[in-house]
């Protein structure tokens, strides 16, 4: 995203204190200089995700409901009820949207990764299932059981036979390729407004004046 050329100039100051003495004006100089060049570069990049066209909104599909606070958090995103069990969805993806500015400019996510969770009041573990979500598939990688009260848990490897009847037990709970419209727009805003939070945050601590 940084443009060679446009690094090139912000380190081209330096090159002077490296052959010559330097006073605390000349440093103080370059230091603005080189404080300058940044906050410029970070300012046309946020106005040029600023445009970006938002993708069209999407509703999850019924019945699961949008997590309140999702996104700015790293947690799930999804959730539902099914008889007695609770089930809630994590999305991830391979690719970050600053990838929409390098050569061919494609922002489309053709892959996602779910971390599809399945509890139940009174039991002390639930179901973790990882899972590869495309626009016409879902491919389960692995299943593993953790305790409630941890992050991770034993997983498995699943074959053939396996998978095939994981895919009808998340099947009917709902958890297929209808969801990938949903998360993708979903990503696409998350991920867009870290990007623009990112920019505000590196220009203040850049800006902000050394207390006395």
């Amino acid at each position: 995203m940084w443009k060679r050329a446009g690094m090139k100039a912000i380190l081209q100051p330096w090159r002077i204190l490296a052959s010559r003495p330097a006073s605390t004006k000349s440093t103080a100089n370059v230091s603005s200089a080189v404080n300058s060049m940044i906050l410029q570069s970070l300012k046309e990049h946020y106005f040029e995700v600023s445009k970006m066209t938002p993708p069209p909104k999407v509703n999850p599909p019924t019945p699961f409901k949008l997590v309140k606070g999702s996104l700015q958090s790293s947690g799930p995103v999804l959730t539902r009820s099914f008889g007695n069990e609770e089930i809630s969805i994590s999305v991830m993806r391979l690719r970050n949207i600053i990838a929409a500015f390098e050569d061919d400019g494609d922002d489309v996510t053709s892959q996602l990764f779910l971390h599809v969770d399945v509890s139940k009041p009174g039991q002390s573990h639930s179901l973790l299932f990882l899972c590869g979500l495309y626009p016409d598939a879902i491919g389960i990688q692995s299943i593993s059981t953790r305790a409630k009260s941890e992050d991770s848990g034993f997983a498995m490897d699943l074959d053939d036979k396996m998978k095939n009847a994981i895919h009808g037990y998340l099947e009917e709970r709902g958890i297929n390729e209808s969801l990938f419209s949903f998360l993708q727009a979903w990503l696409y805003v998350k991920d867009h407004r870290q990007l623009m939070e990112w920019f505000k945050s590196v220009g203040t601590f850049i800006t902000e004046k050394k207390e006395a």
